[in-house]
């Protein structure tokens, strides 16, 4: 039930058991799902496939008998259980990467933008420099999950695993090689302004001791600007390289 579970919200199957072993379909429907396991996911790819590509599933009521086999079953719960849940996961990079970033990287921006400007007082608790580097590290992680759902999406359209999707392709189309380039170029050379004030201020103290909860507060952001600039340029390099592939 909770592998069925997981399975209907990720990919919206209408199917309330992805394990039982009664299947019937047509052999025009097998080839188009395209199967590929090897192991007991198998049953669970069946469903995904045929879900994905919007293929008609019914399910009719059976009776079940109690198993009259004299050998012990050759089902291991966790084992098996790992097959499929691992199965869902790679074939939804929404769920593993896409939602999970795009968390990651709101939550980052907005309390690294608030930390920014000063510390941050919840109760007994102060936030300050330190938390402002932890959300400079959650900023970076979301970001790079969620270009991960996007190389996965494109990879898997490519393979034939996931049907092609509109919207995907019209972030394709204005997401240009030239476009990634000048978005990070930009995002690179704020960060590097940033960096270089902070620098200068080192410089009018004549290279001596800073204030760390000051300096920090340009350094940190700075840092993380220049690598999320960085990011988008090579990723926008890499796109283009499943472009190839996918054109």
């Amino acid at each position: 039930p909770a592998l069925t579970t997981i399975g209907r919200l990720f990919f919206r199957a209408p199917a309330r058991d992805f394990h039982c072993g009664l299947r019937g379909f047509t052999r025009d429907a097998y080839e188009r799902m395209s199967l590929r396991t090897t192991g007991m996911e198998f049953a669970s790819e069946m469903v995904i496939k045929a879900s994905l590509k919007s293929m008609r599933i019914a399910e009719v009521p059976i009776v079940l008998h109690r198993d009259g086999r004299s050998r012990p079953p050759h089902l291991r719960s966790w084992r098996d259980g790992w097959r499929h849940l691992r199965f869902m996961l790679l074939l939804s990079p929404r769920w593993l990467f896409f939602y999970p970033g795009l968390v990651l990287f709101v939550a980052g921006l907005v309390f690294g933008g608030m930390l920014t400007f000063g510390p941050i007082t919840i109760g007994n608790a102060v936030l300050d420099i330190h938390s402002l580097l932890f959300s400079g590290f959650v900023t970076l992680l979301g970001y790079q999950l969620v270009i991960f759902a996007i190389f996965t999406k494109i990879f898997a359209i490519t393979q034939g695993l996931h049907p092609p999707n509109t919207a995907l392709h019209s972030f394709a189309r204005y997401s240009t090689l030239e476009a990634g380039l000048v978005f990070g170029g930009i995002v690179f050379l704020a960060g590097f302004a940033l960096f270089a004030s902070a620098a200068w201020s080192w410089r009018e103290v004549a290279f001596g001791a800073l204030n760390p909860r000051e300096t920090m507060r340009q350094v940190i952001p700075a840092v993380v600007m220049m690598t999320l600039g960085a990011q988008t340029i090579f990723s926008s390099f890499f796109l283009s390289i499943l472009g190839l592939f996918r054109k």
